[in-house]
């Protein structure tokens, strides 16, 4: 599985993303139509669109009433051999760098 680093306000981001064109279009497509085509343009499956436990691993929280995009990932199933005999989809929910905000550390 491949992982991918970034940094934002001095927090490793990580994305577990896997680089399915089909999926990335899907979640840019409900970008475009949620903020507008600058963010869709800016929209990078790599680094700003995480699930809610990646967000919350890195110190950010989903605002209050933000609705999550969804897309999906391909499970595979193998046998013990490790032979795939069995591929499925699993829904996601994932929300855009738009969606979070730091979490303040209590003071």
């Amino acid at each position: 599985m491949a992982v991918f680093l970034f940094r934002m306000e001095n927090k490793t981001i990580v994305s577990n993303w896997k680089g399915s064109a089909v999926t990335s279009e899907i979640v840019r497509k409900q970008i475009l139509a949620r903020f507008g085509e600058e963010d869709a343009n800016n929209y990078d499956p790599k680094h700003n669109c995480l699930t809610y436990n990646q967000w919350l691993a890195v110190g950010y929280q989903v605002r209050k009433g933000e609705k999550a995009l969804e897309s999906f990932i391909m499970i595979e199933k193998k046998d013990k051999d490790g032979k795939v005999v069995e591929k499925y989809p699993k829904r996601v929910h994932l929300f855009y760098i738009k969606q979070v905000e730091q979490i303040q550390s209590g003071s």
